[in-house]
């Protein structure tokens, strides 16, 4: 599943519970952004505030990405918390004109990573990197 131990999923957990309540993400969008719908029902999502005890690796990634999501825009918008609500819901002409928590709602964790991409250039030039070494050690 992972290499997390239950005391750091609960770490992770509490944090990005954290950083949807800062996006002011309601409970039902909570639950399904995190991929968690189906074992977790919006009103138990308080009580996970003490950390998952299961955890997919979906969700996992997820909350990965979510994590990184928040840190870019905090860098992007450090002294408004106002902005990074705003540009989430904001329309986007990358995300051919749909919000990115729209994205991140209705293509799961595709959404979440074009998301932070857009936000983080070099979370996106890491990746384009990993890509190419990797093609080239398949080519070699």
């Amino acid at each position: 599943m992972s290499d997390f131990n239950s005391e750091e999923l609960n770490v992770l957990t509490q944090q990005v519970l954290r950083q949807l309540d800062t996006w002011e993400i309601s409970p039902e969008k909570s639950v399904q952004l995190l991929g968690v719908s189906e074992e977790v029902k919006p009103r138990q999502l308080q009580s996970y505030r003490t950390g998952l005890k299961t955890l997919s690796a979906d969700s996992l990634e997820r909350m990965g990405h979510i994590v990184g999501i928040g840190e870019a825009l905090r860098t992007t918008y450090p002294f408004s918390a106002a902005m990074q609500i705003k540009w989430l819901n904001q329309v986007h002409r990358r995300f051919a004109g749909k919000t990115p928590l729209e994205v991140m709602m209705q293509e799961g964790v595709d959404g979440l990573l074009k998301v932070r991409v857009e936000l983080d250039c070099t979370y996106g030039y890491a990746l384009a990197d990993a890509q190419y070494q990797k093609s080239k050690e398949q080519s070699a």
